[in-house]
């Protein structure tokens, strides 16, 4: 018991350091992890044999990883995104698996073997990749999106491909061990565990079977699976939901994904294939964020545990043995996957910062390599020794990460036009107000100042904004509002109003500085996305910061203090009161912000606020008290949106 408490305490211990520390460094949890058990591995000798023994059980956060991809993907969505799932996700793992391969092959490789290394470098870390594209708020950029539909391409794939590899079993044992096809037996059904399937009489339960025979069993538990899913747990959550034990959700959640688990492997299947499917066939349940809730710390912590075991089993002797064939090898794999993915921006027409984008972002290989490299040698597929260097190689390209994001950014910075935004309008109009983006926060603006019959001229980078507002015949030129040229055309000179409210935070910026340095007097409304970004605004130039979601809070808390018995007039006085106060302490603070230190760590601005603060709630009671002396008849109360006072089952059936 000891020991076991022991090996818990170095894993977890391990965990806990490394996996921070490597996020702190821009270098993804995945990383972190694999550190952390090439530290207690290979370097400090802290665990030894019993790495496969916790590996094996590791191995299960991999089918739970699975069953919550499955559990995401709504099947209308995935028909939605069918023409970027199998065209762009699809050429992609097609032509960078046959690239490989036949590298493989020129390297001596048989053809199997070359197709089984493609499958498995062809992937990319979508852990790595889809946290650094949040970081940098780069997923909603075309590129971003395109990188997304490769990443969820790639996910789906690793099921068909885990069902591929047995397939290369009998083959692969003729290239491994030397036998002739005259001499080999037929195979018993392996699992994911590499051991013969057998059921309670000791017998396999595919052994003997034909091909067909195989298919059709394979074909009946799926169809079993997706039966269940619909006919069957549903009924077992509502039953369970009736109890009001919150725990048996867990329990039962656990139960699925286990029996479905014991069920695939009893007929030699992919545990991982089966909870997939279910996943999907209870995508559309009502039950489905429970079931992600109770899964998700079950999976995050046995996927890391798997990576720990990564890392513990890595053989660094391969790698101090020819670090330079195997550093060469991975810049290969980078290199030719870039020239892949290049290729499909100029079929796919993405251009400019977008292209590269997706061509580095998708360079490296990813973490379900270890999982399909540790699945072909548990079945025989691939040696131990080649296994060794491919996941070396998967892990020196995931290190490479960080640095080709960088190259990414130098490319970036050095194109003249940040955003591709293909041949500009020419801008033959100019008005007293200039609208530079012409999203959700633009259109209202321009709907309420059109209406009011004043002129704008309305600008954005994005095609298929102008095009959208076109089609409701709202006039709106394509161009970068960062460029001066543009903002000269569309008449920064004369207008009266410039409003910014792109989505980008640093070209907002970059407009606000660009038009208050050429025209000093103009006035700048500028939309902010938090307390940070309006600070940078105030100090740039701008004259009003409008935050996105603070009128809206302001008025869901007045509907607050409505229902908690104020009257419309009183609440309203609050909000006043409030909204009035917080503007002239975001000036006041704005003189204490520093964009080099966190607010967390900047005290006089912390001392500051608290002081302000308090001097709000000094202001809201005495205005609260001051409303009351002066409240106005009812009858004269102005009446403006009041909360139902009950809850509206048609908005709630909707949410």
């Amino acid at each position: 018991m000891a020991e076991i408490l022991f090996q818990i305490l170095i894993y977890l211990g391990a965990a806990v350091i490394a996996v921070p520390l490597a996020a702190r460094l821009g270098l993804g949890s995945v990383l972190g992890y694999l550190a952390a058990g090439i530290a207690i591995g290979p370097i400090l000798g802290l665990v030894g044999s019993e790495t496969k023994d916790v590996q094996h059980v590791a191995e299960f956060g991999i089918v739970m990883m699975l069953f919550l991809i499955g559990l995401s993907l709504d099947p209308r969505a995935l028909w939605d995104m069918r023409h970027r799932l199998l065209g762009l996700g699809g050429l992609q793992l097609v032509l960078t698996t046959v690239g490989v391969m036949l590298g493989a092959i020129a390297l001596g490789y048989p053809a199997a073997t070359g197709l089984v290394i493609g499958l498995i470098l062809a992937l990319s870390s979508t852990a790595i990749v889809l946290q650094t594209l949040s970081e940098r708020g780069l997923i909603k950029s075309r590129g971003g999106r395109s990188i997304f539909a490769v990443l969820l391409t790639q996910d789906i794939a690793v099921i068909p491909i885990l069902a591929l590899l047995p397939l290369l079993t009998v083959q692969q044992q003729l290239f491994l061990h030397g036998e002739s096809p005259d001499i080999l037996q037929e195979p018993t059904a392996i699992t994911p565990h590499g051991q013969s399937v057998e059921n309670g009489l000791g017998l396999t339960v595919l052994d003997g079977l034909p091909g067909w025979g195989v298919t059709l069993a394979t074909l009946s538990i799926v169809a079993a699976i997706i039966l269940a899913g619909v006919y069957f747990i549903r009924p077992i959550f509502r039953f369970i939901h009736a109890t009001g034990l919150r725990e048996m959700y867990t329990a039962l959640a656990l139960l699925i994904v286990i029996g479905i688990s014991v069920l695939m492997t009893i007929v030699g299947l992919s545990p991982a294939l089966g909870a997939f499917l279910a996943g999907v066939v209870l995508a559309n349940s009502e039950f489905r964020h429970e079931l992600e809730s109770d899964i998700e710390p079950f999976k995050g912590l046995l996927l890391g545990l798997f990576f720990i075991t990564v890392g513990a089993g890595m053989n660094l002797s391969v790698l101090q043995h020819d670090p330079i064939g195997l550093l060469t090898l991975a810049v290969l794999i980078i290199i030719a996957k870039s020239c892949v993915l290049y290729l499909l921006c100029h079929l796919f027409g993405i251009q400019g910062r977008d292209r590269w984008l997706f061509t580095l972002g998708l360079a490296q290989a990813g973490e379900f390599g270890f999982v399909l490299t540790a699945f072909a040698v548990q079945h025989n597929i691939l040696s131990v020794t080649l296994s060794d260097r491919l996941v070396l190689i998967i892990t020196l390209t995931m290190l490479m990460t960080p640095l080709l994001f960088l190259a990414f950014e130098a490319l970036s910075r050095r194109l003249k036009d940040k955003i591709d935004i293909g041949i500009e309008d020419e801008i033959n109009e100019q008005g007293p107000v200039i609208i530079a983006g012409i999203g959700r926060f633009g259109q209202i603006v321009n709907r309420l100042v059109q209406s009011s019959g004043f002129e704008t001229v309305v600008l954005d980078h994005d095609i298929r904004k102008i095009d959208l507002m076109r089609s409701f015949g709202i006039k709106s030129f394509l161009g970068d509002p960062t460029r001066p040229v543009t903002l000269r055309a569309a008449g920064l000179l004369e207008a009266q109003v410039l409003v910014v409210a792109l989505d980008d935070a640093a070209a907002c910026l970059k407009l606000v500085k660009l038009a208050h340095r050429a025209r000093p007097g103009l006035h700048i409304i500028a939309r902010a996305y938090d307390r940070a970004q309006v600070f940078e605004l105030y100090n740039a130039g701008a004259d009003d910061i409008v935050r996105e979601t603070f009128d809206s809070s302001l008025r869901a808390g007045r509907y607050v203090l409505e229902n908690l018995g104020l009257s419309d007039y009183e609440a309203d006085t609050a909000a006043k009161t409030f909204y009035q106060h917080d503007r002239e302490a975001m000036k006041d603070l704005a003189q204490l912000w520093n964009p080099k230190v966190p607010a967390r760590a900047n005290a006089p601005y912390i001392a500051r606020a608290q002081a302000l603060e308090k001097q709000l709630e000094t202001a809201l009671m005495s205005s609260l008290e001051s409303s009351k002396s002066t409240l106005p008849p009812a009858d004269k109360v102005p009446k403006t949106e009041v909360a139902p006072s009950r809850p509206d089952t048609t908005v709630l059936k909707n949410v």
